[in-house]
């Protein structure tokens, strides 16, 4: 439906929906949570329904209409009913766009639940005072945690109170699990995955415990046993694939800096950004020299702390030269090589002067400082970020804070992370040259890791094959938004990783759209699970259920547990029978759907 006819609505009257403005893929991820697990009418407002995902929205069973406005403006807002509206949606369009649309809404429905994307996140935060029910989110940060534990080959970690829960994969399962989060798992197939599945109970580590005291006799005293993953079916038969589990760190593992390697790094790089190879010949050759007068002086004099001050004299030119009497009465500084050395540092000292003199008036003069800078000759062990949009400015500033090496990639100059990883220090290629030729200038061979998040998912996998041809030992980590994309990815590639940014992003949107606060989450290759903070308010169809009434297999784990009456979460809390309470909070890991059916269960029945 158009704009046509002004001033009547395009859609038939409704209430108690849901607006999501926007027809990108976070649109269209969002859109499927709120009809599929949420099951709400949902009204989607897009700028042209012939672009983007907006025909596959169209498609979707359970929209109530998509309305078309090139902006939304005051009459748009109108049009798709927003006086009537439970909830809206702002996933498109610049921040400064998103911050007068959700005022405008409040203005036409003040109790309106309003939910924006905003890439500056502490903007966001303010405006958010300014709303009264509003939550700025960004999809760049939900998921950029995910690309970047992607590129290290480990999982990422969502953290609760000082504790970092993270997914662990077969072998990397420890005693100490949380839960079982997955099995049936197919690398081949990543579809084939069974999320939280049905697991024993709580009287599995007693019988497990007894059968040890059989005919072998009981454990000895010292012997560590790692406990056996459960299963999720008393079949003998082997599942394929893998499990993972939920595990717990109490401090977030942090990549290990090679300082040495880092300070090379960094001189060389330092070297290259201020001076040209003949410049920095010139200046090796002078500095050699004056470390070999140096030693001839120290030789000489046996004293290192005089010598030091006199061949800095030396190298400033404001030493004092022998005289001829001095030398005739034998008075001099030391002989005939200690005037050599000297000569040769004072030499060496009138070529510093000038370099250094050019460098400053070429930063200072000329503004060199503000051109993003290329990888040094001593990048190694680094991380190339292709792609400098949100996504790909999260990834980059996420791994340089974890202090790995980072080098981007980006085909426009006049691309918004630009700015940003140029602050941080972080090398730029820049060019629209064939993806060979530019990661060659990337130092694709010294690499560890390429991590290719554009919004083309072509572009992304033309990447990551160049990458891979380019050197076969890389790990590569794509950003695809089609699963069947992916899964062929997944067959064809090994070390390599596929993440879904409006796959890992809608969730935590859906969420708190209904009010909820999904602390993040954790991908099982290309699954969610999600982390969501609940607390039991008054009039809540919370209060009176217990662990067996929230939990469900497929759906929801309770993993901690806060009593009203203060105190630390308890995780695993063993008693599974004790009711909640008004002010009793819980956290929960849990699928889209289950979310879903906790937020029906909290809100509907209370």
């Amino acid at each position: 439906m158009t704009s046509e006819g002004w001033g009547t609505p395009p859609v038939e009257p409704i209430s108690q929906h849901y607006i999501v403005c926007g027809g990108n893929a976070l649109a269209h991820r969002l859109v499927r949570e709120l009809v599929e697990h949420y099951e709400v009418p949902v009204v989607v407002l897009v700028a042209d329904r012939t672009r983007d995902h907006a025909p596959q929205i169209e498609q979707l069973t359970g929209v109530a209409a998509v309305v078309e406005y090139a902006s939304v403006t005051e009459e748009a807002l109108r049009a798709v009913s927003i006086g009537t509206a439970r909830g809206l949606a702002l996933v498109e369009g610049s921040d400064q766009e998103n911050i007068h649309t959700a005022l405008s809404a409040q203005n036409h429905n003040p109790d309106i639940r309003i939910v924006f994307r905003m890439f500056n996140q502490r903007l966001g935060e303010n405006i958010e005072r300014l709303l009264k029910n509003g939550a700025a989110l960004s999809g760049s940060a939900t998921a950029a945690p995910a690309f970047a534990s992607a590129a290290l080959g480990r999982p990422n970690s969502v953290e609760i109170e000082g504790r970092y829960l993270h997914i662990a994969f077969d072998d990397d399962i420890t005693a100490d699990r949380i839960c079982v989060v997955a099995d049936q798992i197919d690398r081949q197939d990543v579809g084939r995955i069974r999320l939280l599945p049905e697991q024993q109970g709580d009287s599995a580590e007693f019988v497990r415990l007894a059968s040890e005291f059989g005919d072998d006799g009981p454990i000895r005293p010292g012997t560590v046993r790692r406990e056996p993953v459960p299963q999720a079916d008393p079949a003998p038969e082997e599942e394929p694939g893998g499990r993972a589990a939920l595990q717990m760190l109490r401090i977030e593992p942090r990549e290990p800096t090679d300082w040495k390697r880092r300070l090379r790094w960094r001189v060389l790089d330092t070297m290259r950004f201020f001076t040209s190879a003949r410049m920095r010949l010139v200046l090796l050759t002078a500095f050699a020299a004056v470390l070999l007068a140096f030693g001839v002086l120290w030789y000489l004099n046996r004293n290192f702390g005089w010598t030091v001050y006199i061949a800095l004299l030396d190298l400033a030119g404001a030493a004092q030269p022998d005289q001829l009497g001095d030398i005739s009465s034998g008075s001099g500084t030391g002989g005939f090589w200690q005037r050599v050395a000297q000569v040769v540092i004072t030499v060496c000292g009138i070529t510093f002067a000038p370099v250094a003199t050019a460098i400053a008036v070429e930063v200072l003069g000329s503004g060199r400082r503000g051109q993003p800078r290329n990888p040094g000759a001593g990048t190694r062990d680094h991380v190339i970020v292709v792609g400098l949009g949100n996504v790909g400015t999260r990834v980059a500033t996420q791994l340089h804070d974890m202090g790995v090496p980072v080098v981007c990639m980006e085909r426009d100059p006049q691309a918004r992370g630009i700015a940003a990883v140029r602050a941080l220090g972080i090398p730029v290629v820049l060019g629209d040259g064939p993806f060979e030729q530019q990661l060659r200038r990337a130092r694709l061979k010294h690499s560890r890791a390429l991590v290719a998040v554009s919004g083309d998912d072509a572009t992304n996998l033309e990447a990551a094959l160049e990458a891979r041809h380019g050197n076969p030992e890389v790990r590569v980590v794509v950003r695809l938004f089609e699963d069947d994309f992916a899964s062929h990815f997944y067959r064809t590639l090994d070390n390599a990783a596929s993440r879904s940014v409006s796959y890992l992003a809608a969730p935590a949107f859906a969420a708190a759209l209904m009010g909820r606060e999904v602390r993040g989450t954790l991908s099982v290759l290309r699954h969610v699970l999600l982390i969501a903070e609940l607390k039991v308010e008054d009039g809540s169809g919370l209060i009176g259920l217990n662990r067996h009434d929230l939990e469900d297999p497929g759906g929801v784990r309770v993993i901690a547990v806060r009593f009203a009456h203060g105190g630390q979460l308890q995780w695993n809390f063993p008693d599974r029978t004790r009711r909640l309470a008004p002010g009793d909070q819980i956290v929960v890991a849990a699928t889209r759907s289950g979310l879903a059916r906790l937020n029906t269960v909290a809100v509907g029945e209370g």
